[in-house]
């Protein structure tokens, strides 16, 4: 990645600490059909939610790649993976950084889940989740679970990064009991 690219991550998270966030559509709440999607991932393949169908799928979407807060959620996420696996769920990771960008995390970071890369953001729209701020497209940090009927079953808006994986998996537990 250039110094530009970098600098202009630094920028936006900057951007975000000082002036907030706006956002242009309301989270989707618990019951409702969660939107569907299709968006490739770091591999380059597409990825579509209703593949998931049977499955729990946590969808998180954060910021930058590479920035520090979406490095330390995406560690958390990666660190309690095998737990996610024991509760039939999957994670996945959207943010509006391209596919070549979310490769170079996933090697640097040794991230094995899927990050989708919604470079026009339209899927984060569609989630209540697109900032624009000062013409700079960026994802909310939000987090949605949604069932194994693709209903959204919890919202995260707003996440705080350093406890979110022992949260939503605690969470994935009660909801697994409640079906």
């Amino acid at each position: 990645m250039s110094a530009f690219g970098n600098a202009s991550k630094g920028l936006t998270a900057a951007l975000i600490l000082l002036f907030g966030s706006r956002m242009a559509h309301a989270l989707p709440k618990p019951g409702q059909l969660a939107p569907d999607f299709t968006l490739p991932s770091q591999n380059g393949k597409q990825v579509a939610l209703k593949d998931y169908r049977g499955y729990w799928v946590v969808l998180y979407f954060y910021p930058r790649d590479m920035t520090s807060g979406c490095t330390i959620e995406a560690h958390n996420f990666q660190r309690d993976s095998a737990q996610y696996a024991a509760a039939n769920a999957v994670v996945l990771g959207v943010s509006v950084d391209d596919v070549d960008s979310h490769k170079e995390f996933c090697t640097k970071e040794n991230l094995s889940f899927k990050l989708l890369a919604d470079v026009g953001g339209k899927v984060s729209n569609a989630y209540g989740s697109l900032n624009n701020l000062a013409g700079i497209k960026i994802s909310s940090r939000n987090t949605f679970i949604i069932d194994p009927q693709g209903k959204v079953a919890k919202v995260y808006p707003k996440v705080s990064v350093q406890k979110h994986s022992e949260e939503v998996l605690a969470d994935l537990k009660e909801l697994e009991g409640d079906n």
